[in-house]
């Protein structure tokens, strides 16, 4: 871990018709341009020391490339404030934590990290752990243990080729299966909270442990509410399973309208991962009425009470859950002695109404008598009073009886109720006793609770029982109820993840150790090449050294030194490209870029001067020179992370030290674009799919010699060498495509090298703008018309400026005479390509394309200026133009010879050139003009001697 102090941080056939068409490549490159995500967002991250240690929100980006985590403090940032290394790290995160809190461990550091919820927090480890496996698995098929991955893959020919050899990763499919089964159950999409989209918004602010504590719960509900709007309806779902084997399961169901009264949970609780999430719980047979879990979690509890363990607090719960049953049984008890007492009452009511209808029964008898004979109608009038006064108490008694009767079963209803709770009550009490057992085994697994958080959870407890003694019992229990749930499933995810990261890290450490054992190997099989080859040339050395005696050791001498010269030109071949481990031979039969490094067709002893010269290239690569700009082009594609590249001055000069093989791709794509931009922008998307279209549908009169050149363009390279070789359908593309749109071009030879060259790192669309660049933008009109007239004015333009820059060899050629724009003319027309070594040649390249023209002059005066002291010795013109042949291809070193260029040769200002190129113009047009007039007169003059010179046969001339 590299940290820099903030503050308070650390910081493609061939084809029988002579037409274009559209190559299978293009829809893969089309494809290939849809690039994955970037791993990126905000995380808070502990750093500081003493009373400046806190959390702080940092914006942290994952570079593929080295595998590193970087942060910054804000996405617009240009450099990070430091990294972790991935590819050697260890995650985990503790469920007793703090929310979204995990722990990052490298060789040298931990590092703290806390993401907004859980649910982003498995989504951040299972990508890291993701990112670290691809990584690991790609380290031992790469060319280098140092060359990164590439965040901008490798486009065109060169890094399809490379990524079929190099780059070729071979995964067990039964490792990913078990990895999968070990997989968190976490949404991908982790709800706008990673991701490029989340620079959008706002950084968390940095939180104080005692607020984040106090307002844990709305904490929790806002960050859930936030996850949950990014997030279809489907797949909410969530089950739990009870202890016992009645099971019932839960499903989640669709969230409380918003104006649904929300209960907040109390604040007494730090660990509870769901409790205050606005969810609600239902059973799964289907029902009538939906219940919200709290109003049935009470009755679950008591069902289930072995669901998941539980906190120390929860006897208390279902103490206070047992004092109400006694409550609500002793009012049962209270309203039934009451029933009692107004039964008693009814019966005395009802004794004295039969006492009173018996006490008139009895009078009424003594007084029929003597009204009998006096008064016969008052007898009947009594007679009737009596009756209905009889049927009314009959009447109020049956009425009295049934109430008599409906109370006794009321009663005893009661007495059953009461006989049934006292049961339930038994039962709850024998439960009880199991959780508390359960809670003397569960006191080890909590033992590492802060005790600070006790105390507060204490202390909020009694206040919130001096606030709301009666209304938060029922509220307790059901946060207690959720604790429990919440941390079960809690412990099962970090039991799968650790299980994940276990298998995980022995499988890193078994490759490790594989790739170790392969590098002894590879380390014995070289030693004993070296010996065999020292063994060789001191057997050579010796032999050369004897005197020779006779024509038979002469004989044999040369048997012996033909021996060794053949088996030093011998190359590396597919065969044993195949064992990657094993690699006597330090030269391929073709180079980086497809170049054959020893030709076939010519003699042993140039084949020698190539293996000579591959060899000193690659040694020169290795150079400590190499490896530093290869650092600096590290740290500063590192700073570009967050933003495109911009021109500047740093930019420049990285450019002018050469790119790297593995960034040259996005750096050329990068250039074409920026040179480019005022024609594609007036310009629909599909402008070259058009281009294509037209080709292959009308004749064009350029596709006859194109197709002439395609074989010869680079016949020395293995993308191009043969009819079926990947590049030559791309090439012909581009080339007719070219043609329709510059119709005054047409085709030029030339310009199929300056494709093939392109194509090696571009894609067929940006390698046919590249060409729109260089004809259209950085060359003069006229430069590849039929005239070649910008090409004849460059010419004159160089040959001011050599004796400018180099007056003594100037001098040199001419007094000898000789025309070394013979040599050069070509050198501009296909800028270098089949001039230099391939090396120097991509390394002119990087910076033509991104400076322009003024780079071939550059480069050409560099060249000379190089061998400027073995030019001088030779003092013949034939000697001199035979070298001027072959001399660049002798310069082998690149930084030697871009020192003379960017250091040797300033001052080297562009207006010099284009005012130079302007005189020259106007004076060539001139003797065009004058040479075109004498090419007329001649015309004229000879059309007037055939018509007055007299033709006569053979015969007439015999006779």
């Amino acid at each position: 871990m590299h940290e820099a102090k903030d503050g308070s941080d650390a910081s493609p056939c061939t084809v029988s018709r002579i037409v274009a068409s559209r190559s299978v490549d293009v829809a893969e490159v089309e494809a290939g341009k849809e690039q994955a995500p970037k791993l990126c967002g905000y995380l808070t991250k502990l750093s500081g020391k003493g009373p400046l240690r806190g959390y702080k929100p940092r914006w942290f980006v994952y570079d593929p490339r080295k595998c590193y985590l970087y942060y910054f403090k804000t996405p617009q940032d240009a450099l990070p404030l430091g990294h972790i290394e991935i590819g050697d790290a260890c995650f985990s995160y503790d469920v007793e934590a703090e929310e979204g809190q995990f722990e990052i461990r490298t060789a040298g550091k931990e590092f703290l990290l806390k993401a907004p919820s859980r649910q982003v927090m498995h989504y951040w480890l299972q990508q890291l752990q993701q990112k670290r496996w691809e990584y690991s698995n790609t380290r031992g098929q790469r060319d280098s243990w140092s060359s990164p991955t590439l965040t901008y893959p490798l486009t065109g020919l060169v890094g399809k080729d490379n990524g079929s050899d190099a780059f070729v990763c071979d995964k067990l499919s039964s490792m990913e299966i078990v990895r999968s089964d070990f997989a968190m159950e976490t949404e991908m999409d982790s709800g706008g909270m990673s991701g490029t989209q989340s620079a959008r918004g706002i950084a968390a602010a940095s939180t104080n442990p005692l607020n984040s504590l106090r307002n844990i719960g709305t904490e929790l509900r806002n960050s859930m509410s936030y996850l949950r709007a990014g997030r279809g309806g489907e797949n909410r779902r969530s089950v739990f399973y009870t202890g016992n084997n009645n099971a019932e399961e839960w499903e989640l169901v669709d969230a409380p309208p918003k104006d649904f009264p929300e209960q907040k949970p109390p604040d007494t609780h730090r660990h509870s991962f769901g409790s205050a999430f606005t969810f609600d719980f239902v059973r799964n047979p289907s029902r009538p009425k939906r219940l919200l879990v709290r109003d049935m979690m009470g009755s679950w509890k008591l069902r289930s009470p072995e669901s998941s363990p539980v906190e120390p607090n929860g006897s208390k719960a279902l103490d206070m859950r047992f004092q109400g049953q006694q409550e609500e049984l002793s009012q049962m008890q209270e309203e039934r002695a009451k029933l009692r007492e107004e039964l008693a009452a009814q019966k005395e009511l009802v004794r004295l109404l039969q006492q009173t209808l018996r006490t008139s029964q009895c009078n009424w008898q003594p007084e029929a008598r003597p009204s009998d004979s006096a008064a016969p109608v008052d007898q009947v009038q009594g007679a009737e009073a009596a009756q209905e006064k009889v049927g009314k108490l009959e009447s109020l008694l049956q009425e009295r009886d049934v109430q008599v009767q409906s109370l006794c079963g009321h009663m005893e209803r009661l007495t059953l109720e009461k006989d049934s709770l006292q049961q339930e009550l038994k039962s709850l009490k024998i439960k009880v006793g199991e959780i508390n057992d359960k809670l003397g085994m569960l006191m080890e697994t909590i033992e590492a609770k802060d005790e600070v958080i006790i105390k507060l959870s204490q202390s909020s407890e009694q206040g919130a029982s001096v606030n709301d003694a009666g209304s938060n019992v029922p509220n307790k229990a059901q946060q207690e109820v959720d604790i429990l749930k919440d941390s079960l499933q809690g412990y099962k995810s970090q039991n799968k993840f650790l299980n994940k990261e276990i298998l995980e890290l022995t499988e890193l450490r078994r490759n490790a150790e594989n790739r170790e054992k392969a590098l002894e190997a590879k380390y014995t099989a070289l030693e004993a090449k070296l010996c065999q080859v020292e063994c060789k040339y001191l057997v050579l050395l010796q032999e050369v050294k004897s005197p020779v005696c006779s024509s038979s050791e002469q004989t044999q001498d040369h048997e012996v030194i033909s021996r060794l010269l053949e088996d030093a030109l011998q190359a590396e071949t597919s065969d044993h490209q195949d064992h990657h481990i094993f690699k006597p031979n330090t030269v391929s039969e073709y180079d980086l870029y497809g170049f054959k490094t020893v030709p076939e067709e010519e003699e042993e002893e140039e084949k020698l001067v190539a293996k000579v010269r591959a060899l000193e290239l690659k040694t020169l690569s290795m150079t400590d020179q190499e490896v530093s700009v290869g650092v600096k082009w590290e740290n500063y594609l590192a700073s570009t992370l967050n933003r495109d590249l911009v021109r500047s001055p740093e930019l420049k000069a990285l450019i002018r030290c050469g790119v790297p093989h593995e960034h040259r791709s996005r750096v050329w794509q990068w250039c074409v674009s920026f040179h480019v931009k005022k024609f594609r922008d007036n310009l629909a998307p599909d402008y070259y799919e058009t281009l294509l279209n037209v080709a292959r549908d009308k004749p064009n009169p350029a596709s006859k010699q194109i197709e002439l050149d395609l074989l010869r363009t680079l016949p020395n390279n293995k993308h191009y060498s043969s009819p079926s070789a990947g590049g030559i359908q791309k090439l012909r593309n581009i080339l007719m495509a070219f043609s329709w749109r510059n119709p005054d071009i047409g085709y030029c030879q030339g310009l199929n090298r300056l494709v093939a060259v392109a194509l090696l790192y571009l894609d067929q669309e940006d390698a046919f703008w590249s060409l729109v660049a260089i004809v259209e933008v950085f060359m003069p009109r006229d430069y590849y018309t039929k005239t070649l007239l910008g090409s004849q004015v460059d010419q004159r333009v160089f040959r001011d400026l050599m004796s400018e820059k180099l007056p003594r060899l100037h001098a040199h050629f001419e007094h000898y005479k000789v025309d070394f724009s013979l040599i050069t003319f070509n050198w501009f027309l296909v800028v270098f390509v089949d001039s230099v070594v391939s090396d120097i040649l991509f390394k002119i390249w990087d910076a033509f394309l991104f400076e322009g023209p003024k780079i071939i002059f550059r480069f050409a005066l560099s060249l000379f200026k190089y061998k400027e002291e073995e030019f001088l010795k030779l003092q013949d013109s034939t000697t001199l133009f035979k070298y001027l042949r072959y001399f660049t291809r002798t310069i082998l070193d690149s930084r030697k010879l871009m020192n003379i260029a960017f250091v040797d040769m300033n001052p080297f200002p562009m207006r010099q050139i284009q005012n130079r190129r302007a005189f020259h113009l106007e004076k060539v047009r001139l003797e065009l003009t004058e040479l075109e007039a004498i090419r007329q007169t001649f015309l004229r003059e000879r059309e007037t001697t055939q018509d007055r010179r007299s033709f006569v046969s053979d015969d007439e001339e015999d006779n």
